[in-house]
């Protein structure tokens, strides 16, 4: 008999009965806070992520509506040179590969503050942003890039069309993951999409997370979390098929899926695509115990940090943090670490300094305070962008300053 009390997976609706790993209660993670709101009442949430049985997608509970998150959104892509960089080589590609030119449509899905559709605009490529953000929206229409401020769906992809929108490429990097309504989204894709287009969706991949301890990726924003398996699924149900995919090393490990029509005949399905699912199978991701002994893995890791950061402090060292990332506030939330072990943390965006992390109350400074202070280690908290931090803060090393990665382990680098 089911349980009509357990909260329903948002893919194929089944009961969900399964703890992947419970968090806590955790604050938003882009939920930054300015000085005078510090004495204040700060809102925490479940963060009590579950599997479905049925179909194996992971996926936390909509405890925070996605207006609350993103509709005025702290995290803008252009302030990372190595995403950038990404954006720029996908836009190559894709533009060479698919034969895209003037004629062609390209719609980006939470384009963000117009990182990526600026390298198309460059091309003379038809470009369409649709950003949630109203805030973020703004910087990519300064640089002269159309943006729609509105949520996608099926009823935004009806509205597009009835406008003569088709889309011969539609670009969705790390958006499905915030998506509450799945099938309304991926429903949304099928209706926009025109007859031979394709759409690339890019997002972390559920394996490496797991495979690599990664579960500071875990927050209130990312409502799923993705294995081929399970994505495949949810594509098929709508009448779509993915054809391709490409493992990359982005957020600590990411897929990018190529998706057509399934009556599409010119989009025929690569090896990739067939050699990832039986990876995935190998290690067991079609099996629900596969998943329920994360949660032992992710424990160690929390102890391991706090023996790190009580021995640096009992030696009357000091620590700081690189970085405010959404994933930096979940670690340090569910360590229960705050200014008592980490001074401040630094950013490069200037959306972020002169505030302070949610929850931990860490306050967030731009990256000149470190030589100031010359702290003894410094923790990167996006260690997804490990060398690139490394790089940028070289000079720590001057005074004998050390790096601290805390994922998938502790680590130290001199």
């Amino acid at each position: 008999m089911k349980d009509k009390s357990a909260p329903k997976c948002r893919s194929c609706g089944e009961a969900l009965s399964s703890t992947f790993v419970d968090l806590g209660m955790s604050p938003l993670a882009n939920s930054y806070l300015k000085a005078a709101q510090l004495n204040q009442m700060e809102r925490f949430y479940p963060l009590h992520a579950r599997v479905c049985g049925s179909c194996f997608l992971v996926q936390l509970e909509e405890e925070a509506k996605a207006e609350e998150i993103f509709s005025d959104y702290a995290y803008f892509s252009s302030f990372s040179d190595s995403w950038l960089a990404h954006a720029r080589k996908y836009t190559e590609a894709v533009t060479e590969r698919f034969g895209l030119n003037p004629k062609s449509q390209v719609v980006e899905i939470a384009s963000n503050d117009g990182y990526l559709l600026q390298y198309f605009v460059a091309k003379n490529i038809p470009v369409l942003g649709i950003e949630p953000a109203a805030n973020v929206a703004e910087e990519a229409k300064k640089r002269g890039i159309p943006t729609e401020v509105r949520f996608f769906g099926e009823g935004t992809a009806r509205d597009l069309i009835a406008g003569g929108k088709h889309a011969d490429l539609i670009v969705a990097n790390n958006v499905l993951a915030h998506v509450p309504d799945l099938n309304g989204f991926v429903g949304g894709l099928k209706v926009l999409l025109a007859a031979h287009g394709v759409a690339t969706l890019e997002f972390p991949h559920l394996m490496r997370l797991i495979e690599e301890n990664q579960f500071d990726t875990i927050y209130h924003e990312h409502f799923s979390y993705f294995s081929l398996i399970a994505l495949r699924r949810l594509f098929e149900r709508h009448g779509l098929r993915i054809f391709d995919v490409e493992e990359l090393s982005t957020h600590g490990g990411s897929l990018r899926i190529y998706v057509g029509h399934a009556a599409d005949e010119t989009k025929r399905i690569v090896d990739r695509v067939t050699d990832l699912l039986r990876r995935e199978e190998a290690i067991g991701l079609n099996t629900l115990e596969r998943y329920v002994s994360f949660e032992e893995q992710v424990k160690k890791t929390k102890r391991s940090l706090l023996e790190f950061l009580i021995a640096a402090k009992n030696n009357g060292q000091t620590v700081v943090g690189y970085g405010a990332p959404a994933k930096g506030n979940t670690l340090l939330n569910y360590c229960g670490v705050g200014s008592d072990f980490i001074d401040y943390t630094v950013d490069r965006s200037p959306h972020k300094q002169d505030h302070f992390l949610p929850g931990t109350h860490i306050p967030i400074h731009s990256p000149e305070k470190v030589a100031e202070t010359r702290p003894d280690f410094l923790l990167i908290l996006p260690w997804n962008l490990r060398e690139e931090v490394m790089d940028q803060m070289r000079h720590i090393r001057d005074w004998g300053g050390q790096f601290v990665v805390p994922i998938p382990k502790v680590q130290i680098f001199a």
